[in-house]
Formats: structure tokens, C-alpha cells, sequence
């Protein structure tokens, strides 16, 4: 079985962010891997280990400082891993279609039989880029599942829908992305972090060709104001509740 999984660069939530004239200052703020993107190379690896044989290739966008996050996910149990370097911000669309030329020139007309990407990243939190992949790749797609059951003919997967949950039989090649809870991430060891070192990571070439459809003019940090307003009586307050303005 050949699986690819999608892995992306956020930072992490204990950084330090701060803004100087106006411009994210990401001096202090430590890169990771996406936590959802964990959950999803998890599922993939055990997967590689229920079927014999089976490759778990990486595929990943981000700046050339990735490589040491691509090292971790290697050691987790990728068997190898390509990088497509780029500083630039991306929107989905443009990141979707890029990653389908990865995984297209990587394995040809033969596409992957499973393709795992998180549910979304922390940072943006768009959750459109899987979506968009399956669509690029002409493959079936079940978004934010929480349980897997593979045979070789075909998966079943389950997602939580609102008052319930909502079970499909899914057929080969399909995509999916992972709900946090589905697995618990397994740790590295010192073994495999020096296996790790052996494997390939191969830089491949970035072409963008397709324009934005969603561009960042500009991050401002946000300012929360509280006001506090003493009442005299009961009238008082509800003339205020009456009037929202002079409260908000």
C-alpha cells in the first residue's frame, strides 16, 4: 500500500508573537508540526504496519528550516520525505494544487491508495486545503474522521456529525482528514531518530502557476477593551441593558 501524508510548518502556541510597525516580528516564535498533522502520520504508520510492504511517503511545504520537522516525522515512521521549499504565503488554493503536482510527479499516473492530511493547522484554521487536494487529485475524500477500519479492499471511517456520528465504506484511492482523538501520536526514540538520518529527504522544484484567490493585506494585533460601568439601582441597570451602546 502506498500512503502519502501532508505535513505543514505552525508555529508553536507558546511562542512569543509580537508586532513591530505593523509586521509580525517571528524572531522568537519556535516552528512545529501541526498537531493535527501528527494524528494523521500516526494513522498512516499504523496502517503501514498492518499491511506488509507498504510505503508512507511525506509530502510538505515550508521554509527550508522544515527539514528538522520532516527528520521527527521520518523517525515517527515516514520512509521518506520531499520538501518543496517556499518562504512565501500561499493560500489554499495555491498550496492544494502545488501538493497535487508533488504527490502527481512522485507517483505518476498510479496514484496513492491513501492520502492523510490533519484536519486543519492551528494557525489558520481553514480546513480547506484538504478538500481541495482530493479534488485536484480526482480521488474520494472524507473530512475530520475520528475512526479507521482498513481491509484491502476497501476503509471504513467514521466522523462525528451534529447529534451523532456518521459512518461510510470508502473505496481505494481516497484521501482523509484526521480528527484530533482518532490515535495518540507515538513518541520517538533514539533509534529511530538516528534511522531517521538515513532516510531521504529529497527537495522538489516549486512552480506556482495559479494565482491567489485570498491575499493577507495586513495583521494587526488584537486590542481588547473593558469597560466598567457602576449603577446606582435597578433602574439604572436596566435603562443601560435597554441601551447596548452604552455597555459595548
Amino acid at each position: 500500500m502506498h500512503i502519502a501524508v501532508c505535513l505543514c510548518q505552525v508555529p508553536d502556541t507558546s511562542s512569543v508573537i509580537s508586532f513591530v510597525e505593523g509586521v509580525i516580528d517571528l524572531s522568537r516564535v519556535n516552528e512545529m508540526m501541526n498537531p493535527y498533522d501528527e494524528y494523521a502520520l500516526e494513522e498512516a504508520v499504523r496502517l503501514k504496519e498492518q499491511f506488509e510492504g507498504s510505503v508512507v511517503t511525506l509530502f510538505c511545504i515550508a521554509p527550508p528550516s522544515a527539514r528538522e520537522m520532516l527528520r521527527k516525522a521520518l523517525a515517527m515512521g515516514g520512509d521518506r520525505a520531499f520538501l518543496l521549499s517556499i518562504t512565501e504565503y500561499l493560500d489554499t488554493f495555491q498550496t492544494a494544487s502545488l501538493l497535487s503536482r508533488a504527490i502527481t510527479a512522485c507517483y505518476g499516473e498510479a496514484l496513492p491508495d491513501l492520502v492523510f492530511c490533519g484536519k486543519h493547522s492551528t494557525d489558520f484554521q481553514s480546513a480547506q486545503v484538504p478538500l481541495m487536494l482530493a479534488e485536484r487529485l480526482g480521488i474520494e475524500s472524507v473530512s475530520a474522521i475520528i475512526k479507521l477500519e482498513a481491509t484491502a479492499d476497501s476503509i471504513k471511517v467514521e466522523r462525528e456529525i451534529e447529534g451523532g456520528t456518521e459512518s461510510l465504506d470508502v473505496h481505494y484511492p481516497a484521501l482523509f482528514s484526521v480528527e484530533k482523538g482518532i490515535n495518540v501520536p507515538r513518541k520517538t526514540t533514539i533509534k529511530a531518530v538516528m534511522a531517521a538520518r538515513k532516510k531521504p529527504v529529497d527537495l522538489l522544484p516549486v512552480i506556482i502557476s495559479e494565482n491567489p484567490y485570498v491575499t493577507i493585506t495586513s495583521i494587526k494585533p488584537l486590542v481588547r477593551e473593558k469597560k466598567c460601568t457602576i449603577v446606582q439601582d435597578a433602574k439604572e441597570l436596566v435603562r443601560l441593558l435597554r441601551n447596548e451602546k452604552a455597555l459595548f
